[in-house]
Order: C-alpha cells, then sequence, then structure tokens
C-alpha cells in the first residue's frame, strides 16, 4: 500500500539519545527543557517574535480564540479541516461562512466585507494546503472595521509571502504538528502571537490552567504537550529542508505527468511554497469517485482533502451558501506525497490516473 500520507522519522538514534536524558533528568512535562528549546528553535526557524508549543493543532485554534476574548461571530472559510469550524463553536462563537477564491480556494477575501454585522469580531482564514491567503486585502478589511485576525497554517510550516514566513501575518496564527504535517511532533502544535506582551502572557496562562505560580487568573484548559513530544521536534527541525526539497522534487514529477490532465491549484507570486500537498481537481464528483476506487484497487491511499464543505456540516446552525466550496470540495483528491514516495510510484500513480476508462482529459 502506497499511503495518502506518513510521518518522516529521523534516526532512532538522535531520538534515543534525547530519551537517555529525560530517563535522567525525569521532568517529562510541564514546560520542561526541550519545550523550551523547542520553542526558541521554532521562532528563529520561522523568524517569528512569540511561539507557544501545545499539544495539538485544534487546541492551538481554541486558545486563540479564547485569548483574544472572542464571543460572537467569527467570519471563516467553509474549506478547511473541520478543526476550524469546530474550535469556533467549542468556544461558544458563531462561524459565518465566506466562500472561497476558486483559484487559490483560500477564503475569498473580496467577500469578506459583505458578511460583517455588529457582531463580527474576528476573522479566521486557512492557508489552504500552505497557500497564502490575500494578506493585504484581508488585514486592510480589518483594520477597516477593528476585528481580530487568525490564521489556521496548519499546513504551511517553512512557507513565505514576499519574504516574510506565513505565520507572521495575523494577530495570531497557528500551526499543527500532527504525524501527518511536512514537519511533525507526534502530536502537537503552536499559537504564533504577533501582537506583543499581554497576548503572550494570556496564552501562557490559558494553556497550563488559567494559573501561573500558585494564583489562578483566567479558566484555562491543559494544552501543554510533553518533553517526549518536543524530542521528536528537535530532531525532526534539523531536517525540515531536507524533507521540503524532497517533496518539491516530487511535485515536479507529478505535475509534468500530469500536465493538462487534471486541475491544479495557483500557488500565488512571490510565495516560496513548502509542498504541503498534491491536491488535483477533477472534472466532476463521479471522476473522482471512479478514480479513487481504481487507486485504492491498486493499493494506492488518497483523501478526499477536504470535503464536505464545511457550511454543510450537519452540526452547523446557519447554512451559509458557499456554492464554490461545495462545488471544489466535491472534485478535490489529495494524491501521497511524502518521503516514502518515490519517482518509480509518481509513474504508477499518473499512468493509473490518465487511463482513459478511468478519466476523461479536459
Amino acid at each position: 500500500m502506497i499511503p495518502v500520507s506518513h510521518p518522516f522519522l529521523p534516526p532512532k538514534d538522535e531520538y534515543d539519545q534525547l530519551l537517555s536524558k529525560l530517563w535522567e533528568s525525569k521532568w517529562l512535562t510541564n514546560n520542561g527543557v526541550f519545550v523550551q528549546q523547542l520553542e526558541r528553535l521554532l521562532e528563529d526557524y520561522l523568524r517569528v517574535p512569540s511561539l507557544h508549543y501545545v499539544s495539538n493543532g485544534t487546541i492551538a485554534l481554541q486558545l486563540a480564540i479564547k485569548a483574544l476574548g472572542l464571543k460572537n461571530e467569527i467570519i471563516t472559510t467553509p474549506f478547511s479541516f473541520v478543526a476550524t469550524t469546530t474550535s469556533i463553536l467549542w468556544e461558544q462563537c458563531t462561524p459565518i461562512f465566506v466562500d472561497i477564491d476558486p483559484k487559490t480556494l483560500c477564503i475569498d477575501a473580496n467577500q469578506i466585507e459583505v458578511a460583517i454585522t455588529e457582531k463580527t469580531e474576528a476573522i479566521l482564514a486557512t492557508h489552504v494546503y500552505g497557500i497564502p491567503c490575500d494578506v493585504e486585502k484581508i488585514e486592510e478589511i480589518a483594520n477597516r472595521y477593528h476585528l481580530k485576525v487568525i490564521y489556521d497554517a496548519a499546513h504551511s510550516f517553512g512557507v513565505q509571502y514576499k519574504g516574510r514566513s506565513i505565520v507572521s501575518y495575523g494577530d495570531l496564527s497557528t500551526l499543527s504538528f500532527h504525524a501527518t504535517k511536512l514537519y511533525h511532533t507526534i502530536e502537537g502544535g503552536a499559537v504564533i502571537n504577533n501582537s506583543g506582551q499581554h497576548l503572550d502572557e494570556q496564552i501562557t496562562q490559558l494553556r497550563s490552567f488559567g494559573f501561573v505560580g500558585e494564583n489562578y487568573y483566567s479558566a484555562g484548559i491543559n494544552g501543554k504537550n510533553s518533553e517526549f513530544h518536543a524530542a521528536m521536534g528537535l530532531c525532526n527541525l534539523k531536517y525540515i529542508d531536507v524533507i521540503i526539497e524532497n517533496r518539491k522534487k516530487r511535485t515536479r514529477e507529478y505535475d509534468e505527468l500530469l500536465d493538462g490532465k487534471l486541475g491544479r491549484i495557483l500557488i500565488p507570486e512571490n510565495t516560496h511554497y513548502n509542498y504541503s500537498y498534491y491536491p488535483v481537481l477533477f472534472r466532476s464528483e463521479e471522476e473522482l469517485l471512479a478514480t479513487q476506487w481504481k487507486l485504492k484497487k491498486n493499493n494506492i491511499d488518497t483523501r478526499r482533502y477536504f470535503y464536505p464543505s464545511l457550511n454543510k456540516l450537519p452540526y452547523v446552525a446557519k447554512d451559509d451558501s458557499c456554492p464554490i466550496s461545495e462545488d471544489i470540495s466535491k472534485r478535490i483528491l489529495c494524491l501521497p506525497l511524502h518521503d516514502g514516495v518515490k519517482e518509480e510510484d509518481i509513474i504508477r500513480i499518473s499512468a493509473l490516473i490518465t487511463e482513459k476508462e478511468t478519466l476523461s482529459i479536459f
């Protein structure tokens, strides 16, 4: 089986060396040495002022919403992983869906202003597949209407836009370090704060039950991560540039073999991309399902990432119409892309996809 994703693992002896230090220190969690070291190294690598390492990407989103004190409407995208929406709901806020740009699949910044009401407090947008949102337009709208901006950058580790780390945009950005991501800490995530010391203090408290020392300040949660996870992150960070370069190479092989045969997503100019996924667009859902079935029969895993459009979730009370997202979500499929995929795999996958009985070329 060729999986659609699988985790990069560093040389085992490198991880074992760090584990031996944990056995000696017995400091396993509660903001240990490895967590602190990882936070500083990630701040340097991503060129951001402040990063808080947390237990997963969903908690990162919830902490971002809570730290900003949001309680009402949040304008968001219908085309993302379900955690983007459920984090809003979990924090008792109301998601207001705005449709997506058909070229980048990120939230259509030109439609945001129409959705703003007196209850709107923030914009929560996703850099889909690591493709940057229209950050300039979103910033301009947010400033004009005094809204907070959170970016779900779960797919965006290492992405730069106009020479800046993509996670340096917005009041807060969040990352996921889940095992399926190109950079992972087994489980994990981060909140990146671009808005000063006060928010740093808020996030620090909220991540650890709302207390500092023996003093309780707020209703926090246990969002901390362990030294074992941080140790994996320290090991993997050394290989991140090699990981991205390998994905770039495999992406170009797909591009060459599938050129003109499937729809692709636009990567904006001035973007230093991370090649986190390889999504392709079919002409219809029927073509997608036929191809997915054929690949599965040949032991090749794929993923309908993202399906369904989040405005169609059964537990979302407000059914905003998002026709582009609803259409794209039915026709998009992610192909295998990770360090385990070889050139011969790309050739085989592409040949199966382009066989005429499976796909009508368009």
